[in-house]
């Protein structure tokens, strides 16, 4: 039987000329730091480690070029682990960082909103019409923005709405079976108030081309020329290629072992 090809691990492709000096092209001094943000990402997560390496370097990749950390604490861009392959996803702080580096929003929040906040919606200007919270009990979320030429608009879902987008966009949060898994299910305001935020953004924001690549890519796996929404029904848009390198520096390593392509186990 033939040598079989074992892919390299994301430390191994780190190592790589290659891919160092694309991180160092895109962030110059900051990229060390970058890539130390990566490999303690991979190192504390078992289920990244079992995900396809260029999978996560193509996602660390795009968030490096938008200039954000993907260092979980600070909440602007995640690399998060689906089906063997990283998705890409961008946190509402991240929104938040690429609309103020527009210099075109003077304001911008979401948060949720308690019984009574909300009282109707303006059919008509789509005004919120405001009134008094009267219970601990979440009923939505609510997206807010101002720009410096004077245009203001909200937007505001109830949660039985967002749970219906949930539903409409996440397999794992559709199915019962790995519902409980799903990061909707983990951390549902949380996903929420970024979706509220993203969509206001996207239907009435002034976009950058970051900003719109952004949201764009957001839970998808990165590849040179699409991104794929795994956990969507495998959707696949065209992007333009942002994150490349001279892939025939990155040589795969020939080994004898036989490799099982569901489970990654060696089997011989």
């Amino acid at each position: 039987m033939p040598n079989e090809i074992k892919p390299l691990t994301l430390p191994q492709l780190l190592e790589k000329d290659a891919v160092k000096k694309r991180f160092v092209e895109i962030l110059d001094k900051n990229a060390t730091g970058f890539i130390q943000s990566l490999l303690t990402i991979y190192n504390s997560s078992d289920s990244l480690k079992k995900c396809d390496a260029k999978s996560i370097l193509a996602a660390a990749g795009l968030a490096a070029t938008l200039n954000l950390s993907i260092s979980p604490s600070l909440g602007h861009a995640y690399i998060v682990p689906y089906g063997g392959k990283a998705q890409f996803q961008i946190g509402w702080k991240g929104l938040v960082q690429l609309a103020h580096r527009t210099g075109k929003y003077v304001a911008l929040h979401s948060g949720v909103a308690y019984e009574g906040q909300i009282r109707d919606i303006d059919c008509i200007t789509g005004e919120l019409i405001r009134g008094e919270k009267i219970s601990e009990e979440v009923v939505g979320y609510v997206a807010h923005m101002k720009l410096s030429n004077g245009f203001e608009k909200s937007l505001y879902m109830t949660r039985a709405e967002m749970e219906e987008h949930a539903m409409r966009f996440s397999q794992t949060y559709q199915s019962e079976k790995t519902r409980k898994w799903s990061t909707w299910s983990k951390f549902f305001d949380k996903m929420a108030c970024k979706t509220v935020l993203k969509l206001l953004l996207s239907r009435w924001g002034i976009l950058s081309s970051d900003l719109a690549t952004a949201i764009q890519a957001d839970q998808s796996e990165v590849t040179k020329t699409t991104f794929s929404y795994i956990d969507n029904d495998g959707k696949i848009v065209e992007r333009d290629s942002i994150f490349e390198m001279d892939e025939t520096q990155i040589v795969e390593t020939p080994i004898e072992e036989v490799i099982d392509a569901e489970t990654g186990e060696v089997v011989k």
